[in-house]
């Protein structure tokens, strides 16, 4: 069959159409981006101010006048070396516990066969549709009778596994070679071998994906905070900055100024990852 050419004119107009399809897409994604970039720049912008020009009508994007006073005031009227302590040992604590048992139960699902497997993780999805609210006041119960209100422990212990993270683990360990495991078995290594030594140094990119993501969540949680803790010196930096948020009064200034503090470390923490970011998620579809 004939290949169909196109004269000069004709290949113009295909040439002009696509470049502006691609102008067209361009602008769609810079609006979408101002979109989502433009409430981190308010916040930014409106730590720099003063109170009174925080409330003033009409609002402005840029200061008139520019101030550290809501940072200063963020340092000296609560404790924010404690509280960033604190999110820290929470968030890495949580992150660095849950990859390992999350990564244990994926590989259990996702490589072994033994009876009621496919019941655990349809009870694993059911536990993912539930919103943690549900879970607060029977988790608030046990941690009480355990002793651990209050405590580094009682922060840590009920975020120590995830069903998000169990399913993420489990669909990329799906797309490796099952072959690596029987010529492993074939060599006398045992499944815990096979789990640290073949599974885990190819599971990079998903590992690095789970720990941003529970990194993030839980520096970024208030309610489970604020619910076990009641001394300032174990609240996170989420539960800390409630402080200046009264029932008649919000010093916006001094929240705008902490949450820009508090963003600073995920930020760091996703530049640091980020080359793992889309090549985890892209190898973690979905696979029967």
């Amino acid at each position: 069959m004939a290949a169909i050419t196109l004269n000069p004119p004709a290949r113009r107009g295909v040439a002009v159409q696509s470049r502006l399809w691609t102008l067209m897409t361009l602008a769609v994604l810079a609006v979408i981006a101002l979109a989502v970039l433009f409430p981190f720049v308010w916040m930014i912008l409106t730590s720099f101010k003063p109170e009174a020009q925080i409330a003033q009508f009409p609002p402005r994007l840029m200061p008139e006048t520019w101030t550290l006073e809501n940072y200063q005031n963020v340092w000296s009227r609560i404790p924010f070396a404690r509280l960033l302590l604190n999110s820290i040992i929470m968030a890495g604590g949580v992150t660095i516990i849950s990859l390992l048992l999350d990564s244990m139960a994926a590989y259990a699902l996702s490589r072994l066969r033994f009876p009621g497997r496919d019941v655990i993780f349809v009870a694993i999805l059911v536990a993912l549709m539930l919103p943690f609210q549900v879970m607060f006041i029977p988790l608030f119960v046990i941690v009480h009778d355990l002793g651990m209100l209050d405590s580094y422990s009682g922060l840590i212990v009920p975020r120590a596994t995830n069903a998000f993270g169990i399913f993420l683990l489990r669909q990329f360990f799906m797309t490796l070679p099952k072959e690596l495991d029987e010529a492993a078995r074939i060599d006398g290594a045992s499944e815990f071998a096979i789990y640290r030594k073949i599974i885990l140094p190819l599971s990079g990119p998903a590992l690095a994906t789970l720990a941003i993501f529970h990194f993030m969540y839980n520096w970024n949680d208030f309610l489970w905070p604020l619910l076990i803790t009641s001394s300032p010196d174990m609240r996170t930096l989420p539960a800390g900055l409630a402080l200046f948020v009264g029932q008649h009064v919000v010093e916006y200034g001094v929240v705008m100024a902490g949450a820009t503090l508090t963003l600073l470390p995920l930020l760091v923490a996703f530049l640091f990852a980020q080359r793992y970011f889309i090549q985890g998620i892209a190898m973690s579809g979905i696979k029967g």
